[in-house]
């Protein structure tokens, strides 16, 4: 009689991994610090290359100013804003598994500048005090219909001299924010996204005075 060998049992899958790849901030006090990225579906940090040229654009001394990070998700433009000086953070995000880790690195950092809110963040944004904000970070996730109203809502938030980031899948051009009472600073294409800074028109009419 044949010894017959047990049926081989399938193995279980293995389990996903909740986080996927790591991100780093590229300055300031946490320069090379590195953040873990959910594996979020939408879920879109904004590259090392953008935000290194953001930050050349905005100086690299951010020391006392206000910032608002509108759709949060990895918290690195809020953070990096924080690394580099900022007084106040403000970072927004719906979802409950990415508001927690954004309290993990907020805890690892020590980073006591920095405050966490759940919420939507258009909605915070327009409770903001009218110029109260010397940095406005708006990436809404590229699929939504959230860029018209968040940059409504960032044109009254910001002040006269503060910048508003916006992260879009297509350029906004002059003709677009005149209307809004902001203008077009800066831009950079980097592959699928369209880096802006803008400032508000009533810095021009300043200068000029």
């Amino acid at each position: 009689m044949k010894n017959e060998r047990p049926p081989v049992k399938p193995r279980p899958p293995r389990p996903r991994l909740v986080q996927s790849h790591e991100i780093r901030i590229i300055g300031g006090q946490w320069k090379r610090t590195k953040l873990q990225v959910a594996d979020k579906p939408g879920l879109r940090p904004t590259p090392d290359r953008v935000r290194e040229t953001l930050f050349n654009w905005l100086g690299q001394d951010l020391t006392g100013w206000r910032c608002l990070d509108v759709f949060a998700g990895t918290g690195v433009l809020g953070f990096e804003a924080a690394s580099r000086g900022a007084a106040q953070v403000q970072l927004v995000e719906q979802d409950a598994a990415l508001v927690a880790q954004l309290r993990r690195v907020q805890t690892h950092l020590q980073a006591h500048v920095v405050q966490i809110t759940r919420g939507e963040g258009v909605s915070v944004l327009r409770h903001a005090l009218a110029g109260s904000l010397e940095l406005i970070f708006l990436d809404p996730p590229f699929e939504s219909d959230l860029f018209e109203a968040a940059v409504l809502a960032a044109a009254q938030a910001v002040s006269t001299r503060g910048w508003i980031y916006l992260e879009a899948p297509v350029q906004w051009t002059d003709a677009q924010l005149q209307p809004m009472g902001l203008r077009l600073h800066r831009h950079l294409k980097a592959g699928m996204v369209h880096a802006h800074l803008l400032q508000r028109l009533e810095v021009d009419v300043a200068v000029a005075g």
